[in-house]
């Protein structure tokens, strides 16, 4: 693999890390299968495949339940769309079993859709993933193979849960020098981190959600403690400096 093509394969990860909402397409069940478009939130899960939370009685809902074929896009957003990235998952939908442990990935991610499914007939779906085209600007273009994108979490269970607590509880000003490093103001805010993986850890701030990459990938608790207090160190010597 050439270093272009190895930096877009980066940039597609990360692009997809960093992203929380998208455009869904499904085939219209009532448009006699036109696609039809339709904004959606969504969270990955322990294998980074996309989860969504829709109800029973939404359009796309409907479409998916006659034909699970859909793709999701996300973009990176900013400047001319035409030269930023974009990433389109395609795969087939699949109703998430009750047993599975989705929920509270998507809950730490959008906690005020807390108990939707319970509530107003929503149900959590996996988006199982065929193929992924990726465009990171003109004549960046490439497929790849799910596994090649969407990377599974090693600590999505009881480790990541446990890293989530220890620093929402104890770690906010941490947290608050992180968002400074990347030139954001919390305000009166407090930030809340939401996941944890190899390669980094999402932060939100209110309903914003920030993206930070670790400099190597951590395999353990222990190292992702470590790229956490290098952080926190590089972020206030940047600050005092």
């Amino acid at each position: 693999m050439s270093d272009d093509t190895n930096q877009d394969l980066i940039a597609a990860r990360r692009l997809y890390a960093q992203s929380q909402q998208g455009v869904l397409s499904t085939i219209s069940k009532s448009m006699d299968g036109f696609p039809f478009g339709s904004v959606i939130t969504f969270a990955p899960d322990a294998t980074g495949a996309p989860v969504i939370l829709i109800s029973d009685i939404a359009e796309h809902t409907r479409n998916l339940k006659a034909d699970p074929r859909v793709s999701l896009i996300v973009l990176e957003g900013g400047g001319d769309v035409q030269e930023t990235g974009r990433l389109t998952v395609i795969g087939d939908a699949q109703r998430v079993g009750e047993s599975e442990a989705v929920a509270e990935r998507y809950y730490r991610r959008f906690p005020h859709a807390s108990g939707y499914h319970q509530a107003h007939d929503f149900a959590f779906y996996r988006i199982r993933p065929v193929r992924i085209r990726y465009i990171g600007g003109f004549g960046r273009i490439h497929w790849y193979s799910p596994d090649q994108v969407l990377l599974a979490n090693p600590f999505a269970g009881s480790a990541e849960d446990g890293m989530i607590r220890h620093m929402n509880a104890d770690h906010v000003e941490a947290m608050r020098d992180y968002c400074g490093l990347a030139g954001v103001d919390c305000g009166n805010e407090s930030p809340r981190m939401s996941g944890v993986d190899a390669n980094g850890f999402e932060l939100f701030i209110g309903k914003r959600m920030l993206r930070f990459d670790f400099e190597t990938p951590a395999s353990t608790p222990v190292e992702v403690r470590q790229a956490l207090v290098a952080l926190a160190k590089r972020a206030r010597q940047a600050a005092a400096a």
